[in-house]
């Protein structure tokens, strides 16, 4: 097996006739067949080959094969958005009456999925808080299919021990799902860890600019299996030319994630020192409450960084007011360095009480470090705090 890097450059789908060095872009809904019995073979799935481009594309397979073998994952599928990769996983592997137990620290959408959408079907949720990991197995019911966890979490970059969850996962003969997104499979690989299935946000680090949405689901391929039967008879899929970009996109992935690391780790460091700041949340500074876990599972911090500002809510907003250089967003993993107040945009649907309990407090502030010049992010940083 070749180098990280060498493989987000080097798999490319096979070239045509005309020899291109760079992958073209197979902008077609539908593919032709050599004749009645190739069209039945196809469909009947003897002969593996393109039929639909809701079921693959030549584009959407490169893009996977790069993420399966970046996460060493056996098989997966992409998708339109991480949201639908979140969904179509779940879909595709509950029945109804099943049960997932899920750290309470997800992401509002997902969150919003679990208590609004699957409680139609009659698939239940459980949480479990990261300050008391400890307790997994008292939410384990007889029904129970999954474990589910962000790692770093969004938005409050804690940790979860990815052994501990495998091991709880294996015990009880449960899937474990983990999200990777803020991770990118360049710091971090779950399966190696024991997970079953990794999800990703493909729209964010992936990407990297800002660009294109996209999700992808990459593990066992018996599991990867069934969300590709959801998948293609519900039809969330990834657009070719989407899949194009992110798949040349993880060609400079790991380049652009090792800045964003610089950059973040020294930002995190910064904020921890200044008066204005209550506490900093960043996985490779020393004061992290999961230290420990961060340098054993993940090769760097990656790019996001969360701290409270002093004196709550009406500070937190005159802090994003003074922003000028940075962006006002609710993305992140972009080139650019974007700043988001977590409780009022992307976890605002969550109740008082639902924020309190995944750590999101009104005063959080979540940076996502880009890859501007880092003394340009601090100054910017710093002249908004000098106003509150």
């Amino acid at each position: 097996m070749s180098h990280f890097e060498t493989e987000a450059i080097r798999t490319q789908t096979p070239r045509s006739l005309h020899q291109e060095h760079s992958v073209p872009l197979y902008l077609t809904s539908s593919f032709v067949f050599e004749d009645a019995e190739d069209m039945r073979a196809s469909f009947s799935e003897e002969k593996q080959r393109n039929i639909y481009s809701r079921f693959t594309n030549p584009n959407t397979s490169e893009f996977v094969e790069k993420m399966c073998l970046l996460e060493g994952a056996e098989a997966g599928h992409a998708f339109a958005t991480g949201m639908s990769a979140v969904f179509s996983t779940f879909a595709g592997l509950l029945n109804s009456g099943d049960h997932i137990v899920s750290c309470r620290s997800i992401f509002g959408s997902t969150h919003t999925l679990f208590t609004k959408y699957l409680p139609k079907w009659n698939i239940t949720t459980s949480y479990f808080s990261i300050e008391a990991s400890e307790t997994i197995e008292h939410y384990i019911q007889p029904n129970t299919k999954i474990l589910y966890a962000e790692t770093p979490t969004n938005p409050s970059v804690a940790l979860l021990d990815l052994e501990y969850l495998a091991a709880i996962a294996s015990k009880h003969n449960l899937l474990l799902v983990i999200d990777n997104c803020f991770a990118t499979p360049y710091l971090q690989q779950p399966i190696k860890f024991g997970a079953d299935l990794v999800i990703h946000s493909a729209t964010k680090l992936i990407d990297g600019q800002g660009r294109v949405l996209g999700g992808v689901t990459v593990g066992r391929a018996d599991l990867i299996r069934e969300i590709y039967l959801f998948s293609r008879n519900t039809g969330p899929a990834l657009s070719p030319f989407n899949a194009w970009v992110l798949s040349k996109s993880l060609e400079t992935l790991s380049v652009r994630v090792d800045k964003h690391c610089e950059n973040t780790f020294k930002i995190a460091s910064f904020l921890e020192n200044h008066k204005a700041v209550k506490s900093v949340a960043y996985p490779f500074l020393a004061s992290h409450p999961q230290y420990e876990i961060a340098i054993k599972q993940m090769k760097q911090g990656g790019s996001i960084v969360a701290f409270e500002i002093t004196g709550g809510v009406e500070q937190g907003r005159k802090f994003l007011d003074a922003i000028k250089l940075c962006s006002l967003s609710a993305n992140l993993g972009d080139t650019r360095t974007i700043i988001t107040h977590p409780a009022s945009t992307t976890h605002s649907k969550l109740s008082v009480e639902d924020r309190a309990e995944a750590g999101i407090t009104d005063s959080l502030v979540r940076v996502s470090v880009g890859l501007e010049n880092v003394e340009d992010i601090i100054n910017d940083i710093t002249q908004a705090l000098e106003k509150i």
